[in-house]
């Protein structure tokens, strides 16, 4: 069944968090996202969303080079053209080097189209089987705070909480939050925040209770990583090493985690995305899917890639309401009983609006 491609729309939003949102990195408090609409002849509007942030913090991309990459590059690729296949879409953009957050913004948009089309929620289309994803929410903040957001999400009924840490943060009073919620799932986070020289500082999180850490050096540092699997008991989970399935070809040779975070932004979209899913489950590496304080569209994505066989970690799945006011899809995402529906409409099942 093919796509004539009519119109491709880009849209930009701009809004502000509830509560700022800390890394190692970056310091959140507004948050800007391209959206992209693609209308077929007949109609039918498929949406993705671009998650680069405002500044290269995450990755290289921003949301200034992502619009400039969507206008000049590659919305002229799929104007006014035809797909037989979501598939083509991750073809037809080969040639252009990087920019994966701009790629995967595109791709988003053509797969909700062809489910549409097809008449079909985008979870069943790319065989999804699980019907009821498990919601985790992210604790990015300062010390002081970190204790109350954990009661708070714990009270909203997560089964997932993944902290934010550094070599500064203060490892005895994470134990006693672990402690205080055994039947919790802790993971830890530090977006490459350690080094070197602080690997021994890392060691002592090994006795906090997590069940991985993910990220604890940079994205290049393969070896360290490797050290650590090997030298830790906490599993080791990679995210910004992760850009493709050569990546985690890479890691398995090098024995350099045990899990993968998988970001349909930082891979350039599904067609890369459903390839790691299938590489990970062949060789029974642990996934979960992360996320990048986005809005409603990328988060409807997401559910539908945690619906996949093999993908059983709770991933970052919060409430709309944990990061806006008001998100841009209607009905907005609930959590109930720390699990999350997901929709039977067709594509990514939510109205957008923007």
């Amino acid at each position: 069944m093919d796509v004539s491609i009519s119109t491709i729309e880009l849209y930009s939003v701009k809004k502000p968090l509830k509560r700022p949102f800390k890394t190692s990195l970056q310091f959140v408090e507004e948050r800007e996202s391209i959206f992209i609409k693609i209308t077929d002849s007949g109609g039918l509007e498929g949406y993705g969303e671009c998650v680069a942030f405002s500044t290269p913090w995450y990755t290289e991309e921003t949301v200034a080079s992502c619009r400039f990459v969507l206008e000049q590059v590659l919305v002229p690729l799929f104007s006014n053209q035809n797909l037989n296949d979501p598939r083509e879409a991750s073809e037809r953009m080969r040639h252009v080097k990087g920019n994966r957050m701009a790629k995967a913004g595109i791709e988003m948009a053509i797969w909700d189209l062809f489910a549409k089309k097809q008449g079909v929620p985008l979870w069943k289309l790319v065989g999804g089987v699980q019907k009821s994803i498990p919601a985790g929410v992210v604790v990015a903040a300062d010390e002081e705070k970190i204790v109350e957001q954990v009661r708070d999400a714990a009270k909203n009924g997560y089964k997932r909480i993944k902290i934010k840490i550094n070599p500064a943060t203060n490892v005895e009073m994470l134990k006693q939050v672990v402690k205080e919620y055994p039947d919790l799932l802790f993971f830890a986070d530090a977006n490459g925040g350690f080094n070197e020289e602080t690997f021994e500082q890392l060691r002592t999180f090994d006795g906090v209770g997590f069940a991985l850490i993910e990220q604890p050096f940079g994205e290049e540092e393969w070896q360290l990583h490797a050290r650590a699997k090997r030298e830790m008991k906490t599993p080791i989970c990679l995210d910004e090493s992760i850009r493709s399935v050569e990546d985690v070809r890479r890691m398995m040779e090098a024995r350099a985690g045990d899990i993968v975070v998988l970001k349909m932004g930082r891979l350039g979209g599904w067609s890369e995305t459903l390839k790691v899913v299938e590489l990970c489950r062949a060789h029974g590496i642990g996934m979960w899917v992360g996320g990048m304080i986005e809005f409603g569209v990328s988060k409807a994505h997401n559910l539908a890639l945690a619906s996949l066989p093999g993908i059983i970690l709770p991933g970052d799945f919060s409430d709309s309401g944990h990061f806006w006011q008001e998100d841009v899809i209607t009905p907005e995402i609930h959590v109930a009983n720390g699990e999350i529906q997901l929709s039977v409409e067709n594509g990514i099942g939510y109205q957008v609006k923007i």
